[in-house]
């Protein structure tokens, strides 16, 4: 994805005491056609996979997001950090008139396929650019929570921030609700329906019977399970439709 180019004197903003997208900006680039020349050569390291994993790959996603600011070197590629603070948000692609950069001077941009995915990898929905989404999910926590509270339990239930010494949680698939994500084999699939839809880069390339998986580890954080139990409905890329019965 492109991402936006950025204007001077603006910083990170912070809403609702949340890193937000609110960012330096001039025009958004991501959500336009760019000519070759302003687009890379190689895909960049910005795409996220259930599992919390940011990937080179050339398929593009319908969400944007960032980890709490910058995280990637000054060549547009990441070291060994895989985020910046604990704010990890899920954005739209294209909000207003605002511009991102995508490996800018204040934030390292990533991409979903959908919002399932990034619920899955530990991001919650932003509050700048999804407000009414972002308070409303928020409202669903049991008990209900401000955004700093929920980010800092879910550092220790992210995949790809919790303690490394600390095995994945495991769940039955049939109490699951819609939404959640599990792992099977190392491929992540989400539930929906009677079905478990296999996921990929491009979209759900196939289906399971719910059935045919009795236990399976958990993908999503279980602050976000609950969340989703609670009548949260997330996006789900166009895909997912075609599986529906």
């Amino acid at each position: 994805m492109n991402g936006p180019r950025v204007k001077p004197g603006v910083t990170n903003g912070e809403v609702d005491g949340t890193r937000s997208c609110r960012f330096p900006a001039a025009r958004v680039l991501g959500s336009r056609p760019v000519s070759n020349r302003a687009r890379p050569a190689m895909p960049l390291q910005n795409r996220v996979t259930p599992f919390g994993e940011i990937v080179a790959v050339p398929s593009r996603g319908t969400l944007m997001g960032n980890r709490g600011g910058k995280f990637h070197r000054p060549d547009k590629t990441l070291g060994r950090r895989r985020w910046s603070s604990r704010h990890w948000i899920a954005c739209e692609l294209a909000y207003k008139d605002h511009h991102y950069e995508m490996m800018g001077k204040s934030w390292t941009a990533l991409f979903f396929l959908d919002e399932v995915t990034a619920l899955a990898a530990g991001h919650r929905p932003c509050f700048y650019c999804r407000r009414q989404e972002a308070k409303h999910f928020l409202f669903l926590a049991d008990p209900e929570m401000s955004a700093p509270a929920a980010d800092d339990i879910l550092h220790n239930q992210r995949r790809a921030s919790r303690p490394a010494d600390l095995p994945p949680p495991t769940a039955r698939v049939a109490d699951l609700p819609d939404g959640a994500m599990i792992a099977r084999d190392r491929e992540a699939f989400a539930l929906r329906g009677k079905r478990l839809l296999r996921w990929s880069f491009d979209g759900y390339t196939e289906s399971l019977p719910r059935g045919a998986v009795r236990n399976a580890t958990l993908l999503t954080p279980p602050l976000f399970v609950t969340i989703l139990e609670r009548g949260y409905q997330p996006r789900w890329h166009g895909s997912a439709a075609a599986f529906d019965s």
